[in-house]
């Protein structure tokens, strides 16, 4: 009897101790989930809606992603005040058109081969940057994204804002500011994989590029807003114009780190029914079919590469971004010493100027994705509008000096052609093979996916700029030839998932999956 009641005493204190166990590591999960939320959501509470948890992920991420393309296109507006050139001619637009003999430039950059120097620390950021991409993502996905995005953030203000320190400092050794470029571009590259995998983690793939083509204009918007707000500093002393951005990406940086959700398992939220689940069922991802389990290790690099799509894309993206980097770089300069109309403009004036390059981007990245959406085909798009960069770029080359108008409306075109491609497959593209099919279910791919196809865009992004410091000092149509190669080279890279998703439409069969026709994508959640 004794043993009896033992055996009946061990049976129920084993069934209590299955019980508090289960309950402990239930408690534990979610004191983790809790410890991983923004502290001012914490601190505020109250959110319920999944809607109002996606509006804050698209404000924030924009924002501060603008913040990085708006610290990166300060360079390409001061090229000129670091090394001016020869202007000839009197000018109708008076102050506006500065004359050699007011600015004598910034050793050692206003010497012979000041354009070269400009161009090696040009393609020093960006070849880090490129590196720094892939370890990114591969970090990314194995960290919390709030924290990982604002080092980066904070990392990236502080050098820029040491590179605009050597004008007080009245530093003129070349080694300084590449040096400074180089670590500012290695926090420059946790950006992009952090913020694409976020909005991928809050939003599926129905009219995903819409919505990111949408979003992806921050890239435009923080090359507007840099442009002005360089421009307009200049006139106080070259320094200023990385000293305040500086101050207000720490300003950005600091309410990301505050407020910024990277996840609906970070919230516990049932992106079912959008509302807080007090109990969330940690089986489910929001991009994931129903029924699928997470695997919750991270994709590996190698494994990434294999998935369909993301090789052609990576490599169509490398002479895209060769394409788009050179403007964003150069196409200040470019304007300044290009005499349009028969007069030269100031740089502040050039700097201003060529925000319509990225104006037409915004209306480039926003087409790109709806009309990707639209014929379900991420490719096709892509080829298209890289193919028409090629005249754009011609005919901006050849009759943009005509006159001012001819040179707005010649830029917003190549722009919306050159941006168009670029912003579909750094967003909409990258999130979609992030949460590829053929990874079962593995939703850790996303910072990545997206770090290997910009990554490998970035080291054309860096080869763009540094060949124009050497091609642009002998003739600037050399340049456009170059820029015109490499858009038909991006197009040609994609014929093969081109073809296969014309042969998908041809068969009627919208449902294949990128994985089988190399190309073709569907709609998963």
């Amino acid at each position: 009897m004794v043993s009896g009641v033992n055996h009946s005493w061990t049976k129920k204190s084993v069934s209590a101790l299955s019980v508090t166990s289960n309950l402990g590591v239930l408690m534990a999960h979610s004191h983790e989930m809790t410890s991983r939320k923004p502290p001012g959501i914490r601190l505020f509470g109250g959110i319920t809606a999944l809607r109002t948890y996606q509006t804050l992920v698209l404000v924030l991420t924009f924002i501060a992603y603008t913040c990085f393309h708006m610290t990166r296109k300060i360079p390409s507006i001061v090229k000129s005040a670091l090394d001016p050139q020869t202007k000839l001619g009197s000018s109708p637009w008076g102050r506006l058109h500065t004359k050699n003999t007011l600015n004598i430039g910034w050793l050692p950059f206003n010497t012979v081969d000041g354009s070269a120097l400009l161009g090696e620390i040009d393609v020093a950021f960006l070849a880090v940057y490129s590196v720094g991409m892939f370890f990114a993502g591969h970090l990314g996905d194995r960290m919390d994204l709030r924290i990982f995005l604002t080092i980066g953030m904070f990392g990236t203000a502080v050098f820029t804002a040491l590179f605009g320190a050597g004008y007080w400092l009245n530093i003129h050794n070349f080694y300084y500011f590449l040096v400074i470029q180089m670590i500012a571009g290695l926090f420059q590259a946790t950006g992009w994989p952090s913020v694409v995998a976020v909005v991928g983690n809050w939003f599926g793939k129905s009219k995903r590029g819409l919505i990111m083509g949408i979003w992806n204009a921050h890239t435009s918007v923080g090359n507007i807003s840099g442009s002005l707000l360089a421009a307009f500093l200049l006139k106080f002393g070259w320094g200023w114009s990385f000293a305040i951005p500086s101050l207000i990406m720490v300003a950005v940086g600091l309410l990301v780190f505050v407020f910024l959700p990277v996840s609906p398992e970070v919230m516990e939220i049932d992106i079912d029914d959008g509302e807080i689940s007090s109990v969330k069922d940690t089986t489910k991802e929001p991009l994931l079919e129903p029924g699928q389990e997470v695997k919750h290790n991270a994709v590996g690099f190698l494994e990434a590469w294999k998935i369909p799509g993301v090789a052609p894309f990576a490599l169509c993206l490398f002479f895209s971004k060769l394409v788009a980097y050179t403007f964003l770089y150069w196409l200040p300069f470019y304007i300044s010493h290009t005499p349009i109309g028969g007069e030269y403009l100031s740089d502040a004036l050039a700097g201003s100027l060529s925000t319509i390059f990225d104006v037409g981007g915004v209306l480039g990245g926003v087409l790109a994705g709806h009309i990707s959406d639209r014929l379900n085909a991420r490719a096709v798009t892509a080829a298209s509008f890289m193919y028409c960069a090629i005249p754009a770029l011609f005919l901006y080359r050849t009759y943009g000096s005509m006159s001012i108008m001819w040179n707005i409306c010649l830029m917003f075109i190549t722009g919306m052609f050159v941006n168009g491609p670029y912003a579909l497959i750094t967003t909409a593209v990258s999130a979609d093979l992030g949460t590829h099919s053929s990874l079962n279910g593995n939703s850790r791919a996303l910072a990545t996916v997206t770090a290997i196809i910009d990554g490998t865009g970035s080291v054309g992004a860096a080869i763009g700029p540094l060949l124009t410091g050497y091609i642009s000092s002998s003739s600037w149509s050399a340049v456009f030839t170059m820029l015109m190669a490499a858009a038909l080279l991006a197009g040609l890279l994609l014929t093969q998932l081109v073809c296969s998703e014309l042969r998908g439409k041809e068969t009627s069969n919208p449902s294949k999956d990128v994985a089988d026709t190399q190309g073709t994508y569907s709609d998963e959640v």
